[in-house]
């Protein structure tokens, strides 16, 4: 079984308390939108880091991550990308990468709202951890910790960190 941290769209802020809940985590993803250096060396130290360059992300963080990612944890394909839509309404060409790696989870971020749904046609679990970041316009700051046990995804929880506003000063 492999325990998963899931995060997207910190641009440049890491909550502290990130740490506390992925603790038990064996390894951190994060879903675009990293903001700097310093956050993914935080991050890359605490725990292996998987992760895609978002829109504003700058040439060091993408020359270090991809634009799309595929890779299988236990028995699962899993695909993310920062801006890749959700079921019934995925960017383009988004939905043939998913049928093309047979991908059973897809991540993605960029919207800043929390979803996770299963997509029936594709047979395939869809994740979008909202935003743990400050800036942008939700209003609550979210992460998701789930496991995957060979092709088995359970035990999804959606933290909420906080209000994103009451971090505006």
């Amino acid at each position: 079984m492999t325990r998963i941290g899931l995060l997207s769209d910190t641009h440049g802020f890491l909550d502290e308390n990130i740490f506390e809940h992925f603790k038990n985590c064996d390894e951190v993803w994060h879903a675009g939108d990293f903001g700097n250096m310093e956050l993914i060396k935080k991050l890359a130290t605490f725990k292996p880091l998987r992760g895609v360059f978002g829109n504003i992300d700058d040439n060091s963080i993408q020359a270090k991550f991809p634009e799309d990612l595929f890779f299988t944890c236990e028995g699962v394909n899993v695909f993310m990308r920062h801006i890749g839509g959700y079921p019934g309404k995925y960017a383009p060409t988004v939905k043939d990468k998913i049928i093309n790696n047979k991908s059973a989870l897809f991540i993605s971020g960029h919207s800043h709202i929390l979803k996770v749904m299963y997509d029936e046609k594709l047979h395939c679990l869809h994740m979008n951890a909202g935003a743990a970041g400050k800036h942008g316009w939700h209003k609550t700051r979210t992460i998701i910790r789930f496991d995957i046990d060979g092709k088995d995804m359970k035990n999804c929880e959606v933290i909420e960190l906080g209000e994103r506003a009451s971090l505006n000063t």
